[in-house]
């Protein structure tokens, strides 16, 4: 009956978005920079529409704001929204870390995986973007030790604002070593199941990111 149908699952719309997504997570868009529909349909080789339908799914995931006789911009991300992804960001991870017993084992294969990637990430040289995608695969990781797709989802979302920022963070740090060794106790923790040790880890871990947040933000573009 439905033999003949099909979708293709990746639009030019979706191409866009992730096209835009990229150059904000890498930094190539500063927080503030407008988004002009025809200067960026002529970079993409695309039509105005799609670069406005695109704009409008990045407003809708909080990366881009809209305002009016303003239009579009690259989203600003203020001191206390890094706070509240913070807290956000630990109900959701501690909640992963409790449920390391009850998870699969694929699962928590994944964050020994998650481990082992940004580990070689940061002995490769440390590219700044490489090292925010590897970094923020480990928290992710730990959300999906929880086995709930929607907790998942929620993270995705709230990790997308910081993002904004992150590029910027690692770029600042310049200490790979050191982070490689931070998330490496968390996890040894993790697998020698001292679950409040590694909850406080995790707290101590966080707050030393959205210090490293505010820090970014507070700087001036280059």
């Amino acid at each position: 009956m439905y033999e003949r149908l099909r979708v293709d699952r990746s639009t030019t719309v979706d191409r866009v978005v992730d096209a835009l997504r990229a150059a904000l997570f890498a930094g190539d868009l500063e927080p503030g920079t407008p988004l002009r529909e025809q200067p960026l349909a002529e970079a993409l080789g695309v039509a105005r529409s799609t670069v406005r339908e695109a704009m409008t799914m990045l407003v809708t995931e909080g990366l881009a704001v809209r305002e009016p006789n303003k239009g579009v911009s690259v989203a600003i991300l203020h001191p206390d929204a890094v706070a509240d992804i913070c807290r956000a960001r630990f109900v959701l991870e501690s909640a992963g870390i409790r449920a390391w017993y009850d998870a699969a084992e694929a699962d928590r294969d994944r964050v020994r995986e998650a481990m082992r990637e940004f580990a070689a990430t940061a002995k490769d040289g440390a590219d700044p973007e490489a090292m925010t995608e590897t970094h923020l695969a480990i928290h992710r990781s730990l959300v999906a030790l929880t086995g709930s797709a929607r907790l998942i989802a929620t993270a995705d979302s709230v990790t997308g604002e910081a993002r904004l920022a992150l590029a910027r963070v690692d770029a600042l740090r310049q200490d790979a070593k050191q982070q490689v060794a931070s998330h490496r106790k968390l996890i040894r923790l993790l697998e020698k199941g001292e679950l409040d040790e590694a909850v406080d880890e995790l707290r101590r871990h966080l707050a030393g990111a959205e210090e490293s947040l505010l820090e970014a933000i507070a700087m001036p573009p280059t």
